[in-house]
């Protein structure tokens, strides 16, 4: 697949079937961008557990952090990455162990690791690379559009429900 850019239906199709996200590099700083799309995410109405070894245990935004992918107590759908790019390999090397396999590997902006890729998706896993979910979300849902920003997304149609504080959900096509 060509990661340089993604089709709306592609990244649509993504938000509206994932429901649990593992965030690896999730970040209890106010400050991060990992803590604020962390909390974007669970007031749409995902339920997202953050991964981060030095705050196994501990809480973020009330959910549990757990050390690696492999201490999750069930199945994700998708995991967000949030590392450097030399990362990803292991962060996939974790994935592929995982059972069941989630259905997405997404990288979050500035992310692009092309093998890893190529190796997730050699095993039925779609991806996305440098891209935010959260972004994607908004530009989607016309959210984003309510502060002024050019989405690029035009639409008459009536956006899907979801649960969640404000939640417009992602339009399907």
């Amino acid at each position: 697949m060509n990661h340089d850019t993604y089709d709306n239906t592609y990244i649509a199709g993504i938000l509206n079937s994932v429901k649990t996200i593992a965030m690896v590099g999730a970040s209890p700083n106010d400050v991060r961008p990992s803590y604020f799309v962390l909390k974007y995410l669970l007031a749409k109405g995902f339920s997202v557990l953050p991964i981060n070894p030095g705050h196994a245990g501990k809480q973020i935004l009330g959910q549990t952090v757990y050390a690696s992918l492999a201490d999750l107590p069930h199945p994700v759908d998708m995991v967000d990455i949030f590392r450097a790019s030399s990362a990803v390999p292991g962060i996939v090397d974790q994935v592929l162990k995982l059972d069941p396999l989630p259905k997405v590997v997404w990288m979050q902006l500035g992310v692009r690791h092309d093998e890893a890729a190529a190796r997730a998706e050699a095993a039925g896993i779609k991806v996305v690379m440098n891209r935010c979910p959260k972004i994607e979300y908004g530009k989607l849902s016309g959210e984003i559009g309510w502060t002024g920003v050019n989405s690029g997304v035009l639409s008459s149609k009536k956006p899907i429900m979801r649960q969640g504080f404000q939640s417009f959900g992602v339009r399907q096509k």
